[in-house]
């Protein structure tokens, strides 16, 4: 649903997408994107767009030579959804007519998926396609901890992070060493950036090693600034026995023995309120009865740190905590993603860029809207009418044009795509030149 500050109603949508395409995609920082420089050469026109029209109609394989095929494509057939696929050893448009086995995907950009419908095991506010400001904070955390791990672990430099428009985010890293990545490799990345794993008929998911590989320490060390305020206490996983029992599954049934060996304790370290404990049943059922004689979350997560190693604390916090991926979007070459600033159906919402740098200030719910944009640019630009008297009607048009987004709440979320592409530019810029000067063209 779209916030109170941002209604809007789906049955606008067939009305408002010609608007929002003739008047406020950002063609021009889109192009530049996806050109990147035009290095190497037919790199925009080999790519894949798709597109879902009204009634859930799906089109593949299209392709455009130049911003301004996409641009008249897009306004003729207003897409109600826009996905970017790879770039192809030929022109999508063109894989019939090619010879069987030389239409293959060459190039993309690696890309993560993650979704909060992934969370629903270990979040109490939310469940299925809902959001809230409490459950938001797994996306904060995911952010963080992934962009840090691609930047300091694999170098990658250009991560654009986008909103997905409901319920996720998604990572697009655009260095040419990552467009150029195999499908093996891209399983690789992702399969080291996977913590939490077992699917959804698995209990516990996360398995730790002792000692914890530096990556995943330093995740937790994200997790750590967030765990008691957003687990603890907004989502309360101790509030009641049935959700206490929740974490306290996730403690492997020989916890006594494993106590014991990795962390050096004797069993008379390992008591909590004075009890001792001597077998696994009397471990578990002395945490039960301590949870039942303190009062709130808060005590009854100070009585499982008193009580469990590092180890398991350390695995409880990850499981509800750390980012899931989908991995299948990430591993695949021609698996398509969600473009940025395509609206979203359901909640009217764009998908628009994320300031990373600015990420707790990030509030989904306050991305604007379809609807909200075309009222802010109505309400402009009769303001501009009233104001203005001098212009002829073939000029105002085109200065409405190039203009119009930036009348709108939509500003902040192009300039942040905008800074993207500049620092992008500037690197391949400065890569070329060194190229250039290793090869002696002067």
């Amino acid at each position: 649903m779209a916030s109170s500050d941002n209604p809007y109603d789906a049955a606008e949508l067939p009305d408002l997408l010609p608007i929002y395409y003739r008047r406020l995609f950002p063609y021009s920082q889109y192009y530049r994107w996806l050109n990147y420089g035009g290095v190497p050469e037919k790199y925009f026109q080999n790519r894949e767009f798709s597109f879902t029209l009204k009634d859930d109609i799906y089109v593949r394989y299209l392709s455009f030579n130049n911003q301004n095929e996409l641009e008249k494509e897009m306004q003729k057939v207003v897409p109600y959804k826009i996905d970017i696929g790879a770039v192809y050893s030929n022109k999508p448009s063109q894989h019939n007519s090619v010879k069987s086995g030389s239409f293959h995907a060459e190039s993309k950009e690696l890309v993560f998926d993650i979704d909060m419908t992934d969370y629903d095991d270990v979040r109490t506010c939310c469940s299925s396609a809902d959001i809230c400001c409490k459950c938001w904070t797994l996306m904060t955390i995911a952010i963080k901890i992934l962009d840090r791990a691609l930047g300091e672990d694999f170098g990658f430099r250009h991560r654009l992070w986008v909103y997905s428009g409901r319920r996720g985010v998604h990572c697009w890293v655009c260095d040419k060493n990552a467009r150029n990545l195999s499908q093996a490799a891209r399983s690789a990345v992702a399969e080291y950036l996977s913590v939490v794993k077992g699917g959804t008929d698995a209990i516990k998911k996360v398995h730790l090693t002792n000692p914890i590989h530096p990556s995943i320490r330093q995740a937790i060390t994200v997790i750590d600034s967030y765990f008691e305020d957003y687990a603890v206490n907004e989502q309360d996983i101790f509030e009641s026995k049935e959700t206490w029992q929740k974490v306290l599954a996730l403690v492997p049934d020989d916890i006594l023995s494993l106590e014991l060996t990795t962390s050096g304790k004797s069993v008379g370290n390992l008591c909590n309120g004075g009890i001792f404990f001597n077998s696994d049943a009397q471990f578990r059922e002395g945490l039960q009865t301590d949870f039942v004689k303190v009062r709130n979350s808060a005590e009854r997560w100070k009585s499982l740190q008193c009580t469990l190693n590092t180890i398991h604390l350390e695995e409880i916090k990850l499981q509800y905590c750390y980012p899931r991926l989908d991995v299948n979007v990430s591993k695949g070459i021609n698996h398509l993603l969600k473009s940025p600033f395509s609206v979203h159906p359901k909640t009217g919402r764009i998908s628009v860029p994320i300031d990373v740098k600015n990420l707790e200030t990030f509030d989904p719910f306050s991305v604007p809207t379809i609807s909200s944009l075309c009222r802010e640019l109505d309400r402009k630009t009769k303001e501009e009418q009233e104001n203005t008297h001098t212009e002829n009607g073939e000029g105002l048009e085109v200065k409405r044009r190039i203009r119009d987004y930036k009348k709108t709440s939509l500003l902040g979320p192009v300039k942040i795509f905008e800074q993207f592409i500049e620092k992008m530019e500037q690197s391949q810029k400065g890569q070329l030149l060194e190229q250039s000067d290793r090869g002696g063209d002067f």
